[in-house]
Parts: C-alpha cells; structure tokens; sequence
C-alpha cells in the first residue's frame, strides 16, 4: 500500500528510481578517479589546482543525486521503472545503425550503403509505402552527388571498388 508521501508526489513517476541510481552511481564513479584524471600541483593556490574545479563540480553531482535519491518518496523498482529504462535504452539502435553505416561505407561503397541505409531506416520509421521508400533512395542519391560531386567531400574509396577496371575505378572512387 501506498504511503501518504507516495500518493501526494506530484510528478511522474516512471524511471526516477532508476535514473537516481544511475546519476548517483556515474558521479560516485567520476569522484573515485578524480585522482588518476587530475593532480594536485604543489605552491599553487587552492583555486588555481587543476584538481580544485572537477571536484568541486563532482562533489555537486554526488551531493545533488545523493539528495534526489534521498527525497523520492518510493524505494522500489515498478514494471513502469523498466518499461521507462527500455524507452531510453532504445537510442542506442540507432547508435547500432549509425556504426554500421560508418563500417560498411569503406568496405562496400558511399552510394551503396547509403542507398541501402536511407530506404532500411525508412522502413524501421515507419515509412513503408513504395513512395517513401524509392523517396528515400532518390534522397541518397542527391546526397550522394551533392557531397561528392558539388562539395569535393573526401570520402575514401571501397575496397570492392579495386576490383573494377582502371577508368571505372577512377570514377567510381571519385564520384561514388
């Protein structure tokens, strides 16, 4: 049963618990290296010391998350707790798709995996109808020639591309 202070909590409730943990936990982590990542110069005045400023700032963090997790009125984990932390855990799918573009680009080839890319994240926006998908392959299309062919962006040849005869290969790397 809910106490009084619980029910009397004004805001939202979902994933606070957890980003309190989380806050306190990378702070906490921050204040245990703060020895390896600065020092402490000798006959330097005290606000001078490189050290003197990142532990005052860390200190604020694990003062003020230690304070946030103090306050809140609850103590448990709910399924809404981790329904919100998989809602923010769903950025890094895109961290995923981002790194395997920068991986494939050197490999097989600006235009390619740019028009395979545009029309796949489309589809996983929600963006399905045929339109929106060959839109989306004429986008990386322009995209495509304005960096390279208008903007002399220098974007280094694929390695698929060493196995094209010599003219083709030239233009490929250039344009492509």
């Amino acid at each position: 049963m809910p106490s009084e202070r619980e029910r009397r909590f004004a805001g939202p409730r979902r994933g606070q618990l957890v980003f309190a943990l989380i806050l306190l936990a990378a702070a906490l982590l921050l204040l245990a290296l703060i020895g390896e990542q600065t020092t402490w110069v000798k006959k330097t005045k005290l606000f001078a010391q490189p050290r003197f400023w990142p532990a005052v700032a860390i200190g604020g963090m694990v003062l003020m998350g230690g304070l946030h997790l103090y306050k809140l009125p609850w103590r448990r984990v709910s399924r809404y707790d981790l329904w919100e932390v998989k809602r923010w855990g769903q950025v890094f799918e895109f961290a995923g798709w981002f790194m395997g573009y920068v991986l494939l680009v050197p490999v097989i080839g600006y235009l390619p995996v740019t028009m395979a890319f545009v029309p796949l994240l489309c589809w996983r926006m929600g963006y399905r109808s045929g339109f929106m998908l060959w839109a989306g392959v004429a986008f990386a299309v322009i995209v495509v020639v304005l960096f390279k062919g208008f903007l002399s962006v220098k974007i280094p040849g694929a390695l698929i591309y060493e196995y094209l005869p010599g003219a083709l290969r030239s233009f490929f790397i250039l344009y492509l």
